[in-house]
């Protein structure tokens, strides 16, 4: 199956190295003000090249809808870096959502959502090929939370995308799936993000044994305890035998995530953590697939 990028579509076995949780483009100043502002395209490519120089090809840029997306500039970067670049959309999570998602219904979301997908955003032709990143903010699902996920669903049911959440902080992944069945949303097809900031290898686990994507995505080597502990939380899912629903990411979205300004940048994954998840026993073939083949059937359905 070809996954779409913001050039058009490409098949699964190019994609190659891919990041399946990061953000190019986006505006979070309501929460981390100058800091939560990424809009520079020449930084966005300096930074991207250092990825591409580390054998990446794809990034899945998660900014969706109240975020800031900006289509025509993610275009103009994947032409500058030759990147894969796949766009999202969809709606994030309180207090990011639009006023007007409390004015329709979910079929018409739905809708907004499939056009996204099926024709470009805001007429500028570029096509989304990811619903997400949607999510909540605590624990729970907000109302206007669970109409995001209920419009998401059907979306996913009319163009076969895959679904990736935002789940930070509390095990919420759990009752996003639960929703998501609900609308009969196979497990499989959905990324349940930042599990890495929920420390807790059984709800890891649990997600893992339902059949979803499990994402340490904010894996950006901060401190050696940080590294340890995602280490370990992919050696217990690799124990279970769940290494095949493993995805790793930095989830850039912070100017000071940017290796310019002091952070890891795009290229950790690849290169330091790798070789980390080599040191500590894993083989060639194992780091291959957590990189490049789980991303793959993450995105086409495989």
């Amino acid at each position: 199956m070809d996954v779409w990028t913001v050039l058009g579509p490409v098949s699964g076995p190019d994609l190659g190295v891919t990041l399946p949780h990061e953000h190019v483009f986006i505006d979070l100043v309501r929460e981390y003000r100058g800091d939560g502002l990424l809009n520079d395209r020449a930084l966005a490519v300096e930074e991207l090249r250092h990825y591409v120089e580390a054998g990446g090809r794809t990034v899945v840029d998660c900014t969706s809808i109240g975020l800031g997306r900006d289509p025509l500039a993610l275009a103009d970067v994947a032409r500058e870096t030759g990147l894969n670049i796949v766009m999202g959309c969809g709606y994030y999570r309180d207090p990011y959502l639009p006023p007007e998602l409390d004015r329709m219904g979910v079929a018409e979301a739905a809708e907004l959502i499939v056009r996204d997908i099926e024709e470009g955003v805001d007429g500028t032709g570029v096509r989304a090929g990811v619903i997400g990143e949607i999510g909540s903010d605590r624990g729970h699902l907000s109302a206007l939370e669970e109409r995001s996920f209920r419009a998401a669903a059907r979306a996913h049911h009319r163009t076969g995308l895959t679904i990736t959440t935002h789940a930070a902080r509390w095990p919420v992944g759990l009752p996003q799936l639960d929703l998501l069945a609900e609308e009969g949303v196979e497990p499989s097809r959905v990324v349940v993000g930042h599990c890495d900031l929920v420390p807790d290898p059984g709800y890891h686990l649990e997600l893992a044994r339902r059949g979803a994507w499990v994402q340490l995505d904010t894996v950006q080597g901060e401190s050696e305890y940080d590294v340890r502990s995602r280490l370990a939380w992919i050696r217990n899912l690799a124990g279970h035998g769940h290494l095949d629903r493993v995805l790793l990411s930095h989830d850039v979205c912070l100017r000071s995530n940017l290796r310019a300004l002091g952070g890891s940048g795009y290229a950790y994954v690849p290169t330091t953590f790798a070789d980390q998840l080599r040191a500590d026993g894993f083989s060639d073939a194992d780091v291959h697939a957590i990189l490049v083949d789980n991303p793959r059937r993450a995105l086409t359905g495989e």
